[in-house]
């Protein structure tokens, strides 16, 4: 985005609003995560392993050929719909506490979505190579738009990066659906209420990043638009 210091927009206070915005509510919202995931990763639960917690929940949902895997770093853990793998951190993966399974039981979650057909889980997966492609493209578009005074080029650059945004704006209810669904297979599953407390805080914890990632873009879209129509 700074870019648009030296491409025409000049140096803008709402712009700079903006930034200081989108910043400050990606911190906060990963500082808080850590925090919570550290809190609870202390705290032993009553389902072993969260490889153990999340095989458990995708045999119960009809998701046996689901695979567990490692994969390296922290908090790493994703699902593959590719290779219809779960990929877990180690510490995920083998770590016995409340986050562990929360964590575990959340990616479980995502490929019973696919399991079952979930919509918006079937619109974000057909989106990834789009906005593969235009979160690369986008921004050279507008700076060429710009550069050359070429409206219909600016206004190809803000739809490719509204590919972005509404990629955002649905991985968000994804991401609370498999949330959802990894807390009811807690609690449905005996564990503790402790268990079950924990890994809601833990996954709400998760799913305010989204909440701050969405409300960026959302931000930066209405603010390419607004320049770009006052610009005209």
């Amino acid at each position: 985005m700074p870019m648009y210091f030296a491409y025409g927009f000049g140096l803008d206070p709402v712009y700079l609003v903006l930034v200081v915005v989108s910043l400050a509510m990606g911190l906060l919202t990963q500082s808080y995560i850590n925090k919570t995931y550290r809190t609870w990763s202390k705290v032993r639960s009553d389902g072993a392993t969260g490889a153990d917690v999340a095989r458990r929940m995708l045999d119960s949902s009809g998701c046996t050929q689901v695979g567990i895997k490692s994969v390296a770093g922290r908090l790493t853990d994703h699902y593959d719909p590719r290779d219809n793998n779960l990929y877990l951190s180690d510490e995920n993966l083998r770590g016995g506490s409340v986050a562990s399974i929360a964590v575990a039981c959340h990616e479980a979650g995502h490929a019973i979505q696919r399991e079952r057909g979930y919509a918006l889980m079937r619109v974000r997966t057909a989106l990834v190579p789009v906005v593969n492609f235009t979160q690369g493209a986008w921004m050279f578009v507008f700076i060429f738009g710009v550069m050359l005074s070429a409206v219909n080029l600016q206004m190809l650059a803000i739809v490719l990066f509204a590919f972005s945004v509404v990629f955002q704006v649905v991985t968000l209810p994804v991401e609370i659906d498999a949330s959802r669904r990894a807390v009811a297979y807690i609690e449905g599953s005996g564990m503790s209420e402790l268990n079950v407390s924990g890994a809601r805080s833990v996954l709400t914890a998760a799913a305010l990043t989204y909440v701050a990632a969405a409300l960026s873009s959302i931000m930066q879209l209405i603010y390419l638009l607004s320049r770009s129509s006052r610009r005209n």
